[in-house]
């Protein structure tokens, strides 16, 4: 037990320092690009900073950051929460499951802004748009990973389900979805990601008001500090996100 005890603090402190180091790294590279590029091609870190906190301080950012915040939140509600029912059913019935397993590794694949005419013709123009650009990203890996975590549960489970006479939502609810939080919590972690890239284009191509549409202007203006302050800003909030979820998801596969 002391030996336990001991290692979880050094190895918590030893990743704690290459994430350090990694992100020194980054910051050199950056600084360096710079210097090679030039100011107008690539602002600094400490412009982008400085840039920053510019924005945080001006009224009218707000509600464009109001704005990308509702739309990813209701994305990804839907990239989980749908994700997560299409998964288990079709992880609980072996030939949609078969069926269906190619079929959403070649739409993983496919480049979505290639069906963005497609959710613009449905939605038009507006927060739906987003949504639903940011819900396509995000929902099919986290269908990927349920899917094939219900396919793979122990067969023992779902003996135990046909004694105990569960039907097929109390087994759903109460043996495949807690047995299978790990590979869950793995594929929220991928959708999570994805569904902000999806919600970040759909405000790239058709809004008036978000990040996406401050970066657009921004790129139209060759506003290089504002572009790389938005990206940080953007950086950080999906870097913790993803170090949290990260750390549930190794948590969750040590219990298991």
């Amino acid at each position: 037990m002391a030996t336990a005890t001991t290692s979880l603090p050094a190895g918590a402190g030893r990743q704690a320092r290459d994430t350090l180091l990694v992100l020194l790294g980054l910051i050199v590279l950056w600084q360096l690009l710079h210097w090679l590029a030039g100011s107008v091609a690539l602002a600094s870190p400490w412009a982008s900073v400085v840039r920053l906190g510019e924005l945080l301080g001006r009224a009218s950012f707000y509600p464009n950051l109001a704005e990308t915040a509702l739309a990813f939140g209701q994305a990804l509600v839907i990239s989980l929460l749908g994700g997560l029912a299409i998964g288990v059913a079709l992880g609980a019935n072996r030939l949609a499951g078969a069926v269906a397993d190619p079929i959403l590794v070649a739409l993983y694949s496919i480049p979505k802004v290639t069906l963005y005419p497609l959710i613009l013709l449905f939605f038009g123009l507006g927060m739906e748009a987003k949504v639903a650009f940011g819900a396509i990203h995000g929902i099919i890996p986290v269908i990927i990973f349920t899917m094939n975590a219900v396919r793979h549960i122990r067969p023992v489970y779902l003996r135990s389900a046909r004694v105990m006479r569960l039907g097929p939502l109390e087994t759903a609810r109460t043996i495949l979805v807690p047995a299978c939080i790990p590979e869950i919590v793995s594929g929220f972690r991928i959708g999570f990601a994805l569904t902000i890239l999806g919600t970040l284009i759909g405000e790239l191509f058709a809004s008036q008001r978000g990040l996406g549409f401050l970066l657009m202007k921004a790129m139209h203006s060759n506003d290089t500090p504002t572009i790389l302050a938005i990206a940080l800003l953007l950086f950080a909030f999906a870097s913790l996100c993803s170090w949290g979820l990260l750390a549930l998801d190794r948590r969750l596969h040590r219990r298991t």
